[in-house]
């Protein structure tokens, strides 16, 4: 590959990392906008309930509340569906106890539980001579490179010595 192939494609790498975080600023913008009006069906049904505590009537709440709380839910959907598509646009997954990981980790580093496989077809870049060797911790029952502060290896699920 000459020179200019590798400017090229370094270029194109940087255009599609722009393009992404310019579409991730996106959605994070309207997950904010989504927050706030929770906040904004939050604060209502306080001062609904408030109103209605000293007037003395509380029965008049029960349509109020139930119409905020179904606003609310809807919204909160609607933030995890943006959350997901941030998650897609990342080529990461969240696990079961809440641990956003990459895509192609098997087993998560904090609870152990064991992702169903997805095979995905990723293509190898060359390496150089000129390239850094960092030295870091690996799994003791397949050697996959883990952080220092997970718990099992994201490779084979064995459990990490602290």
């Amino acid at each position: 590959m000459g020179i200019f192939d590798k400017l090229k494609d370094g270029a194109s790498k940087a255009a599609d990392l722009a393009k992404d975080s310019v579409e991730i600023a996106k959605i994070n913008s309207q997950i904010s906008g989504k927050r706030k009006e929770i906040e904004k069906s939050y604060l209502l049904i306080g001062k609904e309930v408030y109103d209605a505590y000293t007037n003395k009537q509380l029965d008049t709440l029960e349509s109020l509340v139930k119409e905020q709380s179904n606003l609310i839910r809807g919204l909160e959907e609607e933030v995890e569906q943006l959350e997901y598509k941030i998650r897609q646009i990342k080529d990461e997954k969240e696990c079961v106890c809440g641990r956003v990981v990459p895509m192609d980790t098997k087993f998560c580093p904090s609870c152990g539980h064991q992702f169903e496989e997805i095979v995905k077809v990723v293509p190898v870049e060359e390496q150089t001579a000129d390239e850094i060797i960092i030295v870091q911790k690996h799994c003791g029952s397949c050697h996959e490179i883990v952080n220092e502060s997970d718990l099992f290896c994201e490779k084979c699920g064995n459990r990490l010595a602290p």
